[in-house]
């Protein structure tokens, strides 16, 4: 029990320090320099192509094993579709995440 809560916490602290909030920290008065505003820009850019390779991956392979399933046995083709579309959902969501991250970091040019 100790070991899980332990585990769940460093997960936390990981997550939390990966974060991209402190990216979008409020820097000083002064302005960047264009560097800064073009490398921002291009993180934005490849942030969005690896969330969109990897959503296609994740939903390709979903897709492909419930359809194998169902195959297998067309009986439990009910059971198998509600599940196959809510974790669809779930994915394109962290798609979005990754678009909304990258629309911030496009408004810190």
């Amino acid at each position: 029990m100790i070991r899980r809560f332990g585990l769940a916490l460093s997960a936390a602290s990981m997550m939390l320090l990966a974060s991209p909030l402190l990216a979008m920290a409020q820097e000083a008065a002064g302005g960047g320099s264009p560097l800064r505003a073009g490398l921002i820009a291009l993180a934005a850019n490849i942030g969005i192509g690896i969330a969109a390779f990897g959503s296609a991956i994740g939903q390709g392979r979903m897709v492909a094993s419930a359809m194998e399933s169902i195959g297998r046995n067309p009986n439990s083709a009910g059971q198998i579709f509600t599940p196959m579309i809510i974790g669809l959902a779930f994915i394109e969501a962290l798609t979005l995440y990754a678009l909304v991250i990258a629309f911030f970091l496009q408004a810190k040019i």
